[in-house]
């Protein structure tokens, strides 16, 4: 979508929130986004820092990156909606059955972060059979 452009990324994210806000007609990716986004009140003001478009957070400083997260949402629910890979819709059901359906989907985004992790780290692609056995294994808390 915006190919490896972070701060065009991150500008969407800001006008998506902001035409959502101000109550504008908003597209179907802007609506993804502005949905995701409202779960998350913890992120609106860290997205519209001064620096926030072109800020680098600092995972071992123990800093979120709140557009990563919310990234991670968004794919995360499409790999949902697709069933790709194949068994994640179960996954969520099962854990949406036994808690609120976005503590399911923090669960699985730490599995979805972790799989993208490790394949960078190895210059190599995600490895989709370890990130369905991370689904699989996880258990409500």
């Amino acid at each position: 979508m915006f190919a490896n452009d972070r701060e065009q990324l991150r500008r969407f994210y800001q006008q998506s929130w902001q035409k959502f806000q101000d109550g504008q007609p908003l597209n179907a990716l802007e609506q993804q986004v502005a949905l995701v986004m409202r779960e998350h009140p913890e992120y609106h003001q860290a997205i519209f820092q001064d620096n926030a478009l072109e800020r680098d957070y600092q995972p071992e400083a123990g800093e979120a990156n709140p557009f990563l997260h919310l990234s991670l949402h968004l794919g995360l629910r499409e790999q949902i909606k697709t069933d790709r890979p194949a068994g994640i819709q179960a996954v969520y059901y099962r854990l949406s059955s036994q808690m609120e359906a976005h503590a399911a989907e923090h669960l699985m985004v730490e599995c979805l972060a972790e799989n993208i992790w490790a394949a960078q780290s190895q210059g190599t692609e995600p490895d989709e059979a370890a990130y369905l056995n991370c689904l699989q294994a996880l258990q409500p808390t």
